[in-house]
């Protein structure tokens, strides 16, 4: 009767033949990976670059001038009285944009008087998402209740400059630069990203990021959180 000693070498043996076999599968696995990232590199177009890079925290961010649903043209430069702004990317049926548009009607109405109001951007492409026509977010600030300028970014640039790549995406600018007798005033990036923890579920909500960074620029005070991570749809281009 054979022991388990005479079958002790053989299976050593399979099991170096099967350790050496799951090397070669990973190496090969971690090898396509990188193949596989350096094709998305390759072929990123360059508004996707732009798109990726964007601003960061401290930037100076551009003026624009997009067409609101009245049909007249909003730019920055309109609010001379303005502290700064809340420009929110957003659009008609994103679920995540949805479900905040009643926290973006009490951000103006909370934070407009006090000299920073809500402006927001649709960066989506109507040829690939049809739910964001023009005449359709007509109808969407209508529903909605929208105190604020709903603009369409129609060349789908503004979006890319900023880097924004969810609906919602959030940038809080802050106007600096404005003594008397100043030049043209710098509209300074100070916080990027959610609007607060649960974009899902307001009354869930735990960290106001958004409303607690206006309030500390507003007291003079350096921001805490200064960026967040968007969560919403994919900006449709």
């Amino acid at each position: 009767m054979k022991t388990i000693s005479n079958y002790l070498p053989m299976a050593m043996m399979a099991f170096l033949l099967i350790g050496l076999s799951s090397c070669k599968n990973e190496n090969k696995t971690q090898e396509e990976i990188s193949t596989n990232k350096k094709d998305e590199v390759a072929m990123a177009t360059p508004t996707e670059v732009e798109t990726a890079k964007g601003y960061s925290i401290g930037d100076e961010a551009t003026d624009f001038k997009l067409k609101d649903m009245d049909g007249d043209m909003v730019s920055l430069s309109d609010y001379p009285n303005a502290k700064g702004f809340i420009v929110i990317f957003t659009c008609n049926t994103c679920p995540f944009a949805v479900a905040s548009e009643e926290r973006m009607v009490a951000l103006d109405q909370e934070f407009k008087d006090k000299g920073y109001p809500v402006i927001a951007i649709n960066p989506n492409n109507p040829e690939i998402q049809p739910d964001d026509t023009y005449e359709l977010m007509q109808e969407k600030a209508k529903e909605a209740g929208f105190t604020f300028p709903y603009l369409y970014d129609e060349s789908q640039t503004i979006y890319a400059k900023y880097g924004a790549t969810k609906t919602p995406h959030v940038y809080l600018l802050n106007k600096e630069n404005t003594s008397a007798g100043s030049a043209t005033p710098k509209y300074i990036v100070k916080y990027i990203g959610a609007i607060d923890d649960n974009v899902r579920n307001a009354d869930a909500v735990k960290d106001r990021f958004l409303a607690n960074a206006i309030n500390e620029l507003l007291a003079g005070k350096e921001i805490t959180v200064k960026e967040t991570k968007a969560i919403g749809c994919t900006v449709k281009q």
